[in-house]
This record gives C-alpha cells, sequence and structure tokens, in this order.
C-alpha cells in the first residue's frame, strides 16, 4: 500500500464464468483505477456505434458510504473509440450483481474483445448523502448561473459548432 493512500477492504466473489481471471488489481502504485477484465467464453465483435454489456466474472460487496465509478480506460478510446456508455457507471454499496461494463464503441471499424482484456477500470470512492433544503434564493458568486462554456475558452482550444 501506498503510504498517504486510504485503503478500505471490498468483499469480491469470483462467479464461475471468471474462475481463471485475476480480481481487479492496479496497474502502477500510484494508480487510482483497478482494471476491470472481460470475463467472456468467446471473442466480441463490437460493431461501430454497438454497445454491450461485457460482463466482469465478479460480485462486489462494498461498506456503507462508498461507492465504485467503472470509468472507461483512456488507451481503449485514445486508440480504438470504445468507452463506457454511462460513464462513470455508478455501483452502490447494496448492490451484489455482477459487475458489467457497458461499452460502445464509437470508432468506425469493429473491435474484438477477448476473455481477460482489460475493458474498464473501477474507482472506488467515499460519498455523502445529501440533506436537501428549499430555499427561496441562493447566495450571489461572481460565476452566478452561467455555465456550459461560461468561464472561457482554454487557450489553444477551437470554438467551431
Amino acid at each position: 500500500m501506498m503510504a498517504g493512500v486510504e485503503s478500505v477492504e471490498i468483499k469480491v466473489v469470483r462467479l464461475a464464468h471468471g474462475h481463471d481471471l485475476p480480481l481487479p488489481d492496479y496497474a502502477t502504485a500510484a494508480a487510482a483505477g483497478a482494471d476491470l477484465l472481460a470475463a467472456i467464453d468467446t471473442d466480441i465483435e463490437l460493431g461501430p456505434l454497438e454497445r454491450r454489456i461485457v460482463p466482469t466474472g465478479i460480485s462486489i460487496a462494498l461498506p456503507v458510504g462508498f461507492e465504485a465509478q467503472v470509468r472507461p480506460r483512456s488507451g481503449l478510446a485514445a486508440k480504438n473509440g470504445v468507452t463506457v456508455a454511462n460513464a462513470p457507471g455508478t455501483i452502490d454499496a447494496d448492490y451484489r450483481g455482477e459487475v458489467g461494463v457497458i461499452l460502445v464503441n464509437l470508432s468506425k471499424e469493429p473491435f474484438r474483445i477477448s476473455r481477460g482484456m482489460r475493458i474498464a477500470q473501477l474507482v472506488v470512492a467515499r460519498h455523502a448523502r445529501a440533506v436537501w433544503r428549499e430555499v427561496s434564493a441562493l447566495d450571489e458568486t461572481e460565476r452566478g448561473a452561467g455555465g456550459f462554456g461560461s468561464t472561457g475558452v482554454a487557450a489553444g482550444s477551437s470554438t467551431h459548432g
């Protein structure tokens, strides 16, 4: 464990179709996301603009107060146009089913997924429950209601659209 990094125990059940695959693991000591692997028996060809839920062969039990976020792998997105459709996908502490990854192929070429391929990453994070309190007005800020690019365009960015 890396100094200064909090750890939390996550109970994992390896399902029958994931029996020979490693549990989620971190590629480097400072990585935030643990790799999720495809627990499939036959290759999947994901066509252009096709999406599919890919099983991981594991179920997890998160402690209350934690969530797991299923996030895309940057290499798959950059090199192949394959990403997580609902990024990030949220796994709640009371979910006990198999972790599935909704992959979508945004490229013009088919993409082949094979057994044991790293298809996504899982980030475990604390969360808080909001207590909603209705008020008649919100406090003023310098930004106010400006959003969706209202603070400007980053240097080197294009404003075509």
